[in-house]
């Protein structure tokens, strides 16, 4: 059996991780367990892997589909996707210096932005839910990885791995999928073996170039590309000022007449380094814990 510890440099919850829904993927009760699923960095294998935190907040992983001479890059995957590969041994201080942001932390105490497991899987669900609905792309990426890429029984649960690219390029058709949605998914996989998404290189270049590169992604808008560096790559230090949801939040929180600006943005936001994505990220989890709730989300 192999197995991985990760030990957290700030406080951390894997239940907040667990339970926190995004890129189509449900908020699902944490039963003691995180399972996930996914293509190994750089290695076109597929591994699942189960979660536990202990009473010390130390996080323990368990592996299925390599063996032990992988443990370490599964764990520094598993880290990325946590969010728990960067010092967040500064972040309880962004709460001293915003009391608004110490609300937040009291109300979801561990909280930290889950990540996408990397930027393949985050262009490839890009392409699938543009201009779809989420919910019915999700299902339609299950499936397909049902189908096309490997699935693990995590903990009595049957969890899906994403096709690798070699596999999604033998994709010729699928339920639910037009011919150009997956000539642009053919087009992710190719630039994912040529290096375009390793996650390695993209944190290297920075948050601009890598914004950059993924909009030259076939498919791939300016929204995408900005989800894909904010929310695949794992820096914590980019503002997402582009976010109407969460600048709507910021104006309710920080009483601020009128729609919010990105220069009023920036201005609040400059207590927050040099973690404004976790910070942002925990706005929109965290808001209505306290009563802060958007006005969209208020409508239904």
């Amino acid at each position: 059996m192999t197995t991985f510890t990760i030990r957290p440099s700030t406080i951390y919850s894997l239940r907040e991780s667990a339970e926190f829904g995004f890129g189509g993927r449900p908020a699902d009760t944490f039963d003691g367990v995180m399972r996930l699923a996914f293509c190994l960095d750089g290695d076109g294998e597929q591994v699942g892997v189960e979660l536990r935190q202990d009473a010390a907040g130390t996080v323990h992983g368990t592996v299925d589909g390599v063996g032990a001479d992988r443990a370490d890059r599964v764990r520094a995957q598993v880290a990325r996707v946590l969010s728990l590969d960067q010092d967040g041994s500064g972040f309880t201080d962004v709460g001293l210096r915003d009391p608004v942001i110490g609300r937040l932390q009291e109300a979801a105490p561990g909280l930290l932005p889950p990540l996408f497991y990397s930027p393949y899987e985050a262009a490839v669900w890009s392409v699938l839910s543009a201009r779809r609905p989420a919910h019915q792309m999700a299902r339609v990426r299950t499936e397909l990885s049902e189908r096309h890429g490997r699935v693990f029984d995590l903990a009595g649960r049957r969890v899906a791995a994403l096709p690798t690219p070699e596999q999604l390029l033998r994709v010729a058709e699928f339920p639910g999928l037009t011919t150009e949605k997956i000539e642009r998914m053919h087009s992710i996989a190719r630039a994912a073996l040529r290096g375009t998404l390793d996650a390695d290189r993209l944190r290297h270049i920075g948050p601009e170039a890598c914004d950059d590169d993924m909009r030259r992604l076939k498919g791939i808008g300016p929204f995408y590309a900005s989800l894909i560096t904010i929310r695949a790559v794992g820096f914590t230090d980019v503002l997402p000022a582009d976010e109407p949801m969460l600048l709507e939040l910021i104006g309710l929180h920080y009483r601020v007449d009128g729609p919010v600006t990105r220069a009023q943005f920036e201005s609040i936001a400059e207590p927050w380094r040099p973690y404004r994505t976790w910070t942002s990220v925990l706005i929109r989890a965290a808001s209505s814990r306290i009563g802060v709730v958007g006005a969209r989300r208020r409508a239904g």
